[in-house]
């Protein structure tokens, strides 16, 4: 099962995806630990998103064929990405996406504080929305606030569970 959880920048994603990875027992990808991973200096261009992208493609389909379960965790903020993951990762396993979403007020409120792992800060955040393309392929969408956590992975869980059991029905 390969899992994609996407948002804009402090919706609580990163939060969200880790706790869901760590319930399902699967590896966790996260766009920006493999950023810092790949370079000492971060500027968020496009051609440093393409390698960490390309870079996070490359470790879900090793995890996977070594039977893996995967959660990623990123942006995904334009169709074009997401296109090239469904394409790739389609056939290797079953493949979901989770949409993590918050207000404007708490995601600039998260953003002011330092994140482990993560130096996005709102003007990043106001930049990646601008570019964010809309996601009319089913998913699942949750709202973050800051004391839901344990209501987003009960329905994450479910609708893993759905999406699994209707895509064996499919084939």
């Amino acid at each position: 099962m390969i899992t994609i959880v996407m948002g804009l920048p402090g919706s609580g994603k990163s939060y969200f995806a880790s706790r869901l990875a760590a319930l399902i027992g699967a590896d966790y990808i996260n766009s920006d630990r493999v950023r810092t991973g790949l370079f000492s200096t971060t500027t968020y261009s496009q051609s440093e998103k393409r390698m960490v992208y390309e870079e996070m493609l490359a470790r879900a389909a090793r995890a996977v064929h070594k039977d893996k379960h995967v959660v990623l965790d990123a942006t995904f903020y334009t169709n074009d990405i997401r296109t090239l993951f469904s394409t790739a990762l389609q056939d290797l396993d079953e493949l979901s996406f989770i949409e993590v979403v918050a207000d404007e007020r708490l995601i600039r409120e998260r953003l002011r504080t330092e994140r482990e792992d993560s130096d996005a800060n709102y003007g990043v955040y106001m930049e990646i929305k601008e570019e964010w393309e809309p996601f009319t392929d089913a998913h699942l969408v949750l709202r973050s606030t800051n004391d839901n956590i344990d209501n987003m992975l009960d329905e994450a869980v479910k609708y893993l569970q759905e999406d699994i059991n209707d895509t064996r029905t499919d084939r």
